[in-house]
């Protein structure tokens, strides 16, 4: 698509929208939701869904075709050992293991998920980007994780950042494809509702808050600001894009806000495992010892 033209589509999407966040009353509302309604979901119930919304990853410098395999295996075993509870809504690793995954994974439902596009850093050539998605995918990958382009957003090139989601978008086809924002490294509210929006149009079937690797990860703030977007876009499309909180993610409570603020902006239609996934190993420990009342570390 020529410059000119995806300029004025751009401007044309987001003309429909409010894009000036007031970051303290966003602040105010996200207090106020932590403050009255988290507590009332602080249930095993709740848990337990959550616990079937979480991404179980591995995304080291030293991960390897053993160590992948050992983490696919504990989802094999966590099904026959724990069969009253969900399995976890997907196994995200690189490109290069997405054959081994999709292989060796025996419990049907869960996903593999490949980040994909030059993760963390989205630095890398287009066509490179466009490959690396369409051979994790010819390898059995079922849901991919890109980074939008955070450095051409920031500069304002608006129109890089929408054409290379929509190339990756493309690569995917009917693969739900995720747009992480990196929200910790935008600049304000403001931000963080347009780059959303933009993901969106381009193609995203979720956004994502951030990849984990930057100093500031997933906030309830920027998660909140993302499900305003969500919402609109959603009465003006009738389209419902998911939601994925990822980083940072420390501890139950902190998933619990996550699903709160959901449960707030977007309301029960969200709470689904495949609207609402989160980005954290960590949980699955965490929520176990919760529900067993004793520490497991099964994961």
């Amino acid at each position: 698509m020529a410059e000119k033209e995806w300029k004025s589509k751009i401007e044309q999407a987001l003309s429909k929208y409010n894009c000036e966040v007031n970051d303290a009353e966003v602040a105010a509302a996200v207090k106020k939701i932590i403050e009255e309604k988290v507590p009332e979901n602080n249930t095993d119930e709740v848990k337990r869904f959550m616990f079937g919304s979480i991404c179980l990853t591995t995304l080291t410098t030293v991960d390897s075709a053993e160590s992948v395999l050992q983490l696919v295996e504990k989802v094999n075993k966590f099904a026959h050992e724990y069969p009253a509870m969900p399995h976890v809504a997907t196994v995200v690793t690189y490109p290069r293991f997405a054959k081994l995954v999709a292989q060796s994974l025996e419990v049907d439902g869960v996903i593999p998920t490949v980040v994909s596009g030059a993760f963390p850093s989205s630095q890398a050539l287009l066509e490179i980007k466009v490959a690396e998605t369409a051979m994790a995918i010819r390898d059995g990958a079922t849901n991919v994780d890109i980074v939008m382009h955070v450095g051409e957003f920031l500069a304002g090139d608006y129109e890089t950042v929408c054409e290379e989601i929509q190339e990756q978008k493309a690569a995917c086809g009917d693969v739900p494809m995720k747009v992480i924002l990196e929200t910790g490294d935008l600049r304000n509210g403001s931000e963080i509702k347009i780059a959303s929006l933009l993901s969106m149009y381009a193609g995203a079937d979720y956004i994502k808050t951030s990849t984990g690797k930057e100093k500031v990860s997933a906030t309830p703030e920027a998660a909140y600001i993302m499900c305003q977007a969500i919402k609109e876009y959603y009465d003006e499309t009738g389209i419902m894009i998911g939601l994925k909180p990822a980083g940072g993610i420390n501890t139950v409570t902190d998933a619990l806000t996550y699903y709160t603020i959901v449960k707030e902006v977007l309301g029960e239609k969200w709470l689904t495992n495949y609207y609402f996934r989160l980005g954290t190993s960590r949980l699955a420990n965490l929520i176990l010892s919760d529900l067993e009342g004793k520490e497991v570390k099964f994961f």
